[in-house]
C-alpha cells in the first residue's frame, strides 16, 4: 500500500487504518504512479481539508493524467504540532518547514511567531530537515518527532480546531455496491451559458439524490474555462443512478467517474 512518506505523516495514519505492508513516496504522483505500474496494489492520498478545501494535485492528477479509481475514503482529524530540537525554546525558531497545506492551516499561529515559513514535500520531510537545526522548528505530527528525535514544543497550533482531513484509497477499479455508497465524478460543460450548471445538477435533484461536494477547478485549457466535481450519494451501478449519469453525458463535453466507494466507516477492508 502505497502511501504520501515518509513516515510519520498524516497520511501514513491514514493508510495505517488498512490492511497491508506500507510503502512510503515522496509524492502524489509518486504514489498515484505505483498504483498504475502495479508497483503497489493501493495508494492513500489527501483530497481534501475542512480548513483548505480541495488538494488540487491529487483532483488534477485523478482528471488529466490518470485512469485511477477512489475505493474508499478516510477521514482523520489532524492536530498540527510545533516541533523543535530537544534543547531549543519557542522564543529561538525565526524558520518553520512544513508541507504547504499545514502552513496555511497554522497562519494564525505562525503570524503571531513572527517567523519565515518555507514549504516541504511533507510533515515528516519537514521534522526531518529540521533535526539538529537551533533555529528551526517544523509542523508535523507526534510520530514525526518520535522518529526524528524532536520534542512537541506547541500542541494544536492550527487556527480552526475542527480540522480535518480526508483521504482516498486509489486503485485500478472502485468498489462494489455496499448499499450505503457515494459517488465522485469530474465534467465540463458544453458552453458557458446561464444555468449550464444548474441544468445538470438539478437532474440529481428531481430524483431525490444528495450532493455531498459541489467545486470547481480550472481546465488548464484557457482563462475562465472550467471543469466540476460533484460527490453524491449513490452507487454508479444502481439503475436509477446510472440513469441520472446517462442524461448527464448527453449535456456534457466531458465527463469521468472518479469511482463509486462505501461512505467512510463502511466496509473499509473489504479490498481484496
Amino acid at each position: 500500500m502505497g502511501f504520501l512518506g515518509p513516515s510519520g505523516t498524516f497520511t501514513e495514519e491514514a493508510a495505517s487504518k488498512l490492511r497491508g505492508v506500507l510503502v512510503a513516496f515522496d509524492s502524489i504522483v509518486g504514489v498515484l504512479e505505483a498504483v498504475d505500474k502495479g508497483e503497489v496494489d493501493l495508494g492513500v492520498v489527501p483530497i481534501e481539508n475542512s480548513i483548505e478545501g480541495p488538494v488540487g494535485m491529487t483532483l488534477d492528477l485523478m482528471v488529466h493524467d490518470y485512469d485511477l479509481k477512489i475505493r474508499n475514503e478516510i477521514t482523520i482529524p489532524i492536530s498540527h504540532k510545533l516541533l523543535v530540537n530537544p534543547d531549543v525554546k519557542v522564543e529561538d525558531v525565526d524558520i518553520v518547514y512544513s508541507h504547504i497545506q499545514a502552513l496555511s492551516q497554522c497562519r494564525k499561529f505562525l503570524d503571531k511567531l513572527g517567523v519565515v515559513t518555507h514549504a516541504t514535500p511533507s510533515t515528516s520531510a519537514a521534522a526531518e530537515l529540521v533535526s539538529g537545526k537551533k533555529n528551526a522548528a517544523a509542523i508535523g505530527t507526534a510520530r514525526a518527532a518520535q522518529i526524528y528525535g524532536l520534542k512537541i514544543a506547541e500542541d494544536d497550533v492550527q487556527d480552526y480546531k475542527n480540522n480535518v482531513t480526508r483521504f482516498v484509497v486509489i486503485d485500478h477499479g472502485d468498489h462494489s455496491m455496499t448499499g450505503r455508497d457515494k459517488t465522485s465524478v469530474v465534467f465540463s460543460l458544453m458552453k458557458d451559458k446561464p444555468g449550464g450548471l444548474c441544468e445538470i445538477l438539478g437532474e440529481f435533484s428531481r430524483k431525490d439524490i444528495n450532493l455531498t461536494k459541489v467545486e470547481s477547478r480550472p481546465s488548464k485549457e484557457k482563462l475562465g474555462r472550467y471543469i466540476f466535481f460533484i460527490d453524491f450519494e449513490g452507487h454508479r451501478a444502481d439503475p436509477e443512478i446510472g440513469n441520472i449519469l446517462n442524461i448527464i453525458k448527453s449535456k456534457v463535453e466531458y465527463i469521468k467517474i472518479l469511482g463509486s466507494y462505501p461512505t467512510e466507516g463502511e466496509d473499509l477492508h473489504s479490498f481484496r
